[in-house]
């Protein structure tokens, strides 16, 4: 259970709230999709939310739906660099607020400067509460940064009217930190159709011809841990298996530079290993389609999304035993411990010789997944809006 009081519902029929949305510095390809499914797959009018607002930048608001109730603002600072957006949230947003008339404002991000009130703010990250991930920073600026967000952060979800929280283990670490918060709800994002696709995984036989295709989707971070899979997989092929590895989404600094020098080691001819770029959101279902199994070794997530979306490809999967992974992937996979190129190595070896296995928990993986859907999402997301108003209003 999350570590806090979740108050109970309230009548919002009777209300015509205007709801402000502050995504302005919504970027990542989960957090577009986030807003993407809000706008198109409920209806606020539902649970007395009248308009909506949404302030980011051009490209996001070109992808939301055009409906009478939403209304669209595009701020020119929010076309401009991080320095340019923080600004406009400090100091300018909070008059767009009162000139449009709004009655509440949903936060997208924990990470907001703004502190306009009555607020609803949704918590994304996770890196800044893992003390033992934010030791993988060392004294640098990355850490100072993190140590800011989290001081930001708890700040805003403590001045907020209502906390969402993506998954109940993110839930409870922190508010660990920032402390119990008395009205949360816990709402997991959704799954875009396009993702619920077959891939090729149930047709082959460990003794084909064809290398295995192992995937994994993240950017190379200190916690995505890309050498120890290159490791795991260089372990394997010592072993007679015939494997291709694809690590998609590209990398800088000193994370990139622990992957590059594992190639070296492991693969320095590339004949195994295929570091693929960013690759846009829509496009990677046609990478799952091309899979045998998929890995995900973070060992810090709020909400693993990449995993959310190979679960509902019908993929098998060998996830990270940290984190909210076990509480997503529940049974429908196998873990290993991602600091352990052995231990990566025992989970992959169990879906590569047994095809009963694969196929069980793939399709396991495959139902879970249906919980996680854009409707569900919105529609609740609005409803507890609807809801911390209603509250708010009633203690007036």
């Amino acid at each position: 259970m999350v570590l806090s009081r979740t108050i109970e519902a309230t009548q919002t029929s009777g209300f015509n709230i205007k709801v402000a949305v502050d995504a302005s510095r919504n970027r990542s390809g989960g957090a577009v999709a986030h807003l993407i499914g809000l706008m198109t797959e409920s209806d606020p009018g539902a649970h007395g939310i009248k308009e909506v607002h949404v302030w980011s930048h051009k490209r996001l608001l070109a992808k939301l739906p055009d409906e009478p109730w939403l209304k669209k603002h595009n701020p020119k600072l929010l076309e401009k660099s991080i320095f340019h957006q923080i600004i406009w949230q400090i100091w300018i947003f909070k008059k767009e607020f009162k000139q449009t008339k709004c009655d509440l404002l949903l936060n997208t991000d924990a990470g907001t400067l703004s502190t306009i009130s009555p607020a609803v703010t949704m918590s994304r990250d996770m890196l800044s509460y893992e003390q033992g991930e934010m030791e993988r920073y060392r004294f640098s600026l990355a850490r100072l940064r993190l140590l800011f967000l989290r001081y930001i952060q708890n700040a805003s979800l403590r001045r907020a009217k209502g906390a969402i929280f993506l998954t109940d283990y993110a839930a409870k670490i922190i508010q660990g930190s920032c402390g119990p918060l008395e009205n949360v709800q816990l709402i997991p994002h959704g799954i875009s159709d396009h993702f619920r696709r077959k891939s090729k995984f149930r047709s082959r036989e460990l003794n084909s011809d064809e290398p295995w295709t192992l995937l994994y989707v993240s950017n190379t971070d200190l916690y995505k841990h890309q050498w120890h899979v290159v490791a795991a997989v260089e372990l394997l092929r010592s072993r007679g298996q015939r494997l291709l590895l694809k690590l998609v989404g590209g990398g800088t600094g000193r994370p990139y530079k622990m992957l590059q020098d594992q190639l070296e080691k492991s693969d320095p001819e590339r004949q195994f290993v295929e570091l693929i770029p960013f690759v846009p959101h829509e496009d990677i279902p046609s990478l799952h389609a091309s899979a045998d199994i998929f890995i995900f070794a973070s060992s810090c997530e709020n909400m693993p999304n990449t995993l959310i979306e190979a679960m509902a490809a019908g993929l098998p999967i060998a996830s990270s035993d940290r984190g909210p992974m076990p509480e997503v992937l529940e049974n429908g996979g196998v873990y290993f411990d991602p600091e352990n190129p052995q231990s990566i190595a025992t989970a992959l070896e169990k879906l590569l010789v047994d095809s009963e296995l694969r196929v069980s928990l793939a399709s396991r993986a495959e139902e879970l997944s249906k919980e996680y859907s854009w409707r569900r999402c919105a529609e609740q997301t609005w409803k507890f809006i609807g809801e911390t108003y209603a509250l708010v209003e009633n203690k007036r």
